[in-house]
């Protein structure tokens, strides 16, 4: 039996909500970190500018109204297809591991077309997704800072296919949505830790999609959350190179002309 069990709470219920409290439980702790200047992928004066181009209310207010969005169709998701009368068997941990990496092979796909498209087509760039970059400067809390509707068909759209593709059980889907939230979280936290293991297991990470951000480069480095294998399969990678800046902390430059 796992603790929450022990309160009445089922897998469904932790499948539902666990992810949204490790979302601001893990941007908390960025935000509670000092200011790190040494390790900031854009100087402080940049972030302050950021802040009155959006201020972090209407981040907030963002993310919560995503989230009960997300909430809400995972609820649905998890009625629609539990079997009240069927006794779930949690599968072998290879299998589970197995289950995970389709998961993450199917939200990296769906992310990266849906994501692309709001790029090209220009309507839907300057009507929705431009909500989202405008956050040149990411941070921790602004991971999901999206406007509602792509919130819907990116994150959680994406997210119900990853669940009913790879097949995975409400239990194991808590682990893989915590982890995807957090791995979302840690590449919009605009800073580069050392020894922070997401730089060093995945080429996708805070650099990666901070020169997405950069207003040069939103025709490039679409991949989320995992990999960036699609980007490179439909040459839309971008190479950088992480440089120190004279006044503390890194900045990620493009290789290539833009």
């Amino acid at each position: 039996m796992v603790f929450w069990e022990a309160y009445g709470i089922s897998d469904e219920v932790m499948g539902t909500f666990a992810p949204i409290a490790v979302y601001w439980i893990y941007g908390g702790l960025y935000h509670m970190l000092p200011t790190l200047d040494q390790y900031r992928m854009h100087s402080r004066k940049e972030s302050e500018q950021q802040k009155t181009q959006v201020s972090m209310g209407t981040v907030v207010k963002g993310v919560l109204v995503q989230q009960a969005f997300q909430a809400a169709v995972a609820l649905v998701m998890f009625s629609l297809t539990a079997q009240p009368d069927v006794k779930v068997v949690q599968q072998p941990l290879l299998v589970q591991l197995g289950q995970v990496i389709v998961a993450m092979f199917v939200m990296d796909t769906w992310q990266y077309f849906v994501h692309r498209y709001m790029h090209i087509n220009k309507f839907l760039y300057k009507h929705i997704h431009s909500q989202h970059h405008r956050l040149v400067v990411p941070y921790a809390f602004g991971a999901l800072f999206n406007h509602p509707l792509e919130g819907l068909l990116l994150d959680t759209v994406g997210g119900a296919l990853s669940f009913l593709v790879s097949g995975m059980s409400p239990r194991t889907s808590i682990f893989f949505f915590s982890f995807a939230t957090i791995k979302t979280v840690d590449d919009h936290c605009g800073l580069w830790l050392p020894g922070n293991p997401f730089h060093l297991l995945f080429q996708n990470n805070t650099a990666y999609h901070d020169i997405h951000h950069q207003l040069h480069g939103t025709k490039y480095n679409f991949s989320q959350p995992f990999f960036n294998i699609w980007d490179k399969v439909l040459g839309t990678h971008m190479p950088f190179s992480l440089e120190k800046r004279p006044d503390g902390g890194y900045e990620a430059r493009p290789v290539k002309n833009i």
